[in-house]
């Protein structure tokens, strides 16, 4: 890993993280040696759905008709 002082990382920081950028190494600043930092690249982007509509596709299923009353036996307030 590279390593780069505080000052020089100050002065050249745009330069810094475009390097670190094209090449997705990271880098480490230091103050009077001692590490104080270290600039690495971002996590790859997570994969996601082209479209969020109908993700959940396949996921539930139908148990009966829904629209159907139920039965007086099931209705708890009735007993």
């Amino acid at each position: 890993m590279d390593s780069i002082s505080i000052s020089h990382f100050k002065a050249t920081c745009l330069a810094v993280l475009e390097r670190v950028r094209q090449t997705g190494l990271p880098i480490l600043i230091t103050l009077r040696g001692e590490p104080v930092a270290q600039v690495s690249p971002p996590p790859p982007p997570e994969a996601r759905a082209a479209d969020s509509f109908g993700c959940m596709n396949g996921t539930a299923r139908e148990v009966g008709d829904l629209l159907e009353p139920l039965p007086a036996d099931d209705w708890e307030a009735l007993r």
